[in-house]
């Protein structure tokens, strides 16, 4: 399996000891996300991490934060895995102007009943596409945190669920910052995933070209090939066998260790929380079922760990002035603190 694109170590082989592959029925789950992330590659070329990245948040029921300059295909990426698992999509542009019934939804006046009723935002669907999330201002950004923690909005005293599944996959450029709002640590802690998209390598550009000179449309799902090879009630299924993924003591101990080493580490000013811990948990079995096993290792910890966390702390200025980035401070912890054997 490929491995995530953050540097950290692969989970596709455990050490000794780990449990044995899981039942027939969880293989064919398996192997029918690997289509899904063929489905994918017909359209995008060179993000085989974000991918698998976006399968983990969905199997962990978590919310995604994609962040990479323009063009790297990120809205793309998106649509081509809401075509290959059969769920719905929704784009929303955030602006200035956008205000957070244009997301949530709102009651409006109906001239034939002479009541008003409640006409659904673009919120109201299986992966929500929140482009450029940080361009539109906190009243609208917090519109989300309902949708994103409790699978649900409130309009009018009224409280209305979410299809399910529903995850939030949210994208930001990290160069530009002129007319942006800085996303509060609040929301930042509600996504489960950040992932990082780079510029793809010399021979994954090439292929881009190449597809395009031969007649490739982005905006053509169908005419590329992307096909349909998994369903809700599949995708059901792999979630409750990721979730039944087990998790022993020593390991659960290790994740809490992890996360207090970075309460106090020097650079950081504001370590992970409870609510990280639970997340690298939910992440690690999620990648531990793709990876074929019942338990989860260490190694799966320190695989996710990264994309999990680097969003959860807040390094302190003087290290920031230094150039240190939280990527780089979490594998130093990962170094320091000890593995359970």
């Amino acid at each position: 399996m490929t491995d995530l694109t953050t540097g950290s170590h692969s989970a596709s082989a455990a050490p000794d000891g780990a449990a044995a592959p899981s039942s027939p029925g969880s293989s064919d789950l398996r192997h029918a996300l690997a289509r899904v992330r063929a489905e994918v590659g017909k359209a995008v070329v060179g993000q085989e991490g974000a991918v698998t990245g976006l399968i983990i948040a969905l199997l962990a029921r978590g919310h995604v934060l994609l962040e990479g300059v323009p063009g790297v295909a990120k809205t793309l990426l998106v649509r081509s895995l809401s075509e290959a698992l059969s769920l719905s999509t929704t784009r929303i542009q955030f602006t200035p102007d956008l205000m957070p019934g244009d997301v949530t939804g709102s009651l409006v006046y109906d001239a034939q009943t002479g009541g008003f009723v409640f006409r659904e935002g673009p919120v109201f669907t299986n992966i929500l596409l929140a482009d450029e999330i940080n361009r539109t201002p906190p009243k609208t950004q917090s519109a989300l945190l309902e949708a994103m923690e409790e699978r649900q909005v409130s309009v009018d005293g009224v409280s209305r669920r979410l299809p399910d599944p529903f995850i939030v996959a949210a994208t930001q450029n990290p160069i530009e910052y002129e007319g942006t709002y800085t996303l509060p640590e609040a929301q930042l802690d509600r996504f489960l995933l950040k992932l990082t998209l780079d510029v793809p390598e010399r021979e994954a550009e090439v292929e881009v070209l190449r597809r395009h000179a031969t007649g490739f449309n982005p905006r053509d799902l169908a005419g590329a090939g992307v096909t349909r090879v998994l369903d809700a009630q599949q995708l059901e299924a792999a979630r409750a066998a990721a979730a039944a993924v087990g998790a022993n003591q020593d390991v659960l101990a290790y994740i809490v260790d992890l996360a207090r080493a970075t309460r106090r580490s020097p650079s950081v000013r504001l370590g992970v929380s409870p609510r990280g811990t639970t997340a690298l948990l939910a992440a690690a079995k999620a990648w531990a079922w793709l990876s074929g096993y019942d338990s989860i290792t260490p190694d799966h910890v320190q695989a996710m760990l990264v994309p999990v966390w680097r969003h959860r702390i807040q390094l302190r200025p003087e290290a920031e002035l230094e150039g240190v980035g939280a990527d780089a401070v979490l594998r130093s912890i990962v170094q320091q603190v000890q593995v359970p054997i």
